[in-house]
């Protein structure tokens, strides 16, 4: 009786969690982007406003989550996190990015241009000049090498979209051309989901048998001055790519198998 209660109330508690997150959505644009527009300053201090106001949206949604009793978390490595430039994650769920934007106060990220037609996301969007994926990849590392310019931190995820679990990560190439092209390190982050929820599989309301326990880990920086040594930028990020194939594939069964 008392499992089937709980399970009753974290079904709400997460139906309520995303209402509140799809609340905000519509929010945002219509009060909070003209207000952020409003005050005084450049385009550069108005995207610093917008970021750290989504920074602090997103840390707010996952502490009602968290008091709600739908999720429990553990970060590993906010040292690396502070110090990063570029930083790639695998994507095991739908809070990835809100996890990483709730950690990071000057985050920008590379979202695919679908989602400036978002009504629940395109105001989050503008409100902090996220980088938008919607053309060529040479846009896009000069997109980035902006970010970096500006002293922001770029979020990636090299997937492109979430992973299958037990199934190899499958990285794409454009985060290994944005690190070489743009000489910047890369800190990887390893995100782990226990039980597996919120998944391509999961809608939201496919509620686990038990809380949801995520864990972010920062790992070390990885120095990419051996890759941009490759006869070509082209060969350098092909081999990066491969690299970090291996190295996520690895991490991720490592903490699979810790969480099973």
């Amino acid at each position: 009786m008392f499992a089937k209660m709980a399970f009753a109330w974290r079904w709400f508690a997460t139906a309520l969690s995303f209402f509140v997150f799809g609340l905000g959505g519509i929010i945002i644009p219509i009060i909070v982007v003209p207000i952020l527009a409003c005050m005084p300053g450049n385009a550069l201090a108005r995207e610093a406003r917008g970021q750290k106001f989504i920074h602090f949206s997103f840390a707010t949604f996952i502490q009602l989550m968290r008091v709600m009793g739908v999720l429990t978390y553990e970060v590993h490595g906010m040292k690396q996190l502070r110090e990063a430039e570029l930083v790639l994650a695998n994507h095991p769920t739908l809070l990835d990015v809100v996890f990483l934007i709730a950690l990071i106060p000057n985050a920008n990220c590379v979202v695919k241009g679908a989602l400036t037609r978002n009504p629940f996301m395109r105001g989050a969007i503008r409100a902090a000049g996220y980088t938008i994926n919607n053309g060529p990849a040479d846009e896009v590392i000069v997109d980035a090498q902006k970010v970096f310019h500006k002293g922001q931190v770029m979020i990636v995820f090299p997937e492109g979209t979430r992973s299958v679990p037990g199934q190899p990560n499958k990285l794409k190439r454009g985060a290994a051309n944005i690190a070489v092209r743009a000489d910047v390190d890369i800190t990887p982050v390893i995100i782990s989901c226990e039980p597996i929820s919120l998944t391509k599989q999961h809608k939201w309301y496919h509620i686990p048998s038990r809380k949801m326990h995520f864990t972010i880990t920062a790992n070390s920086k990885i120095d990419i001055q051996n890759f941009k040594q490759e006869t070509s930028s082209i060969i350098g990020a092909r081999t990066l790519t491969e690299y970090l194939t291996t190295y996520f594939h690895t991490e991720v069964g490592v903490s699979d198998s810790v969480t099973k």
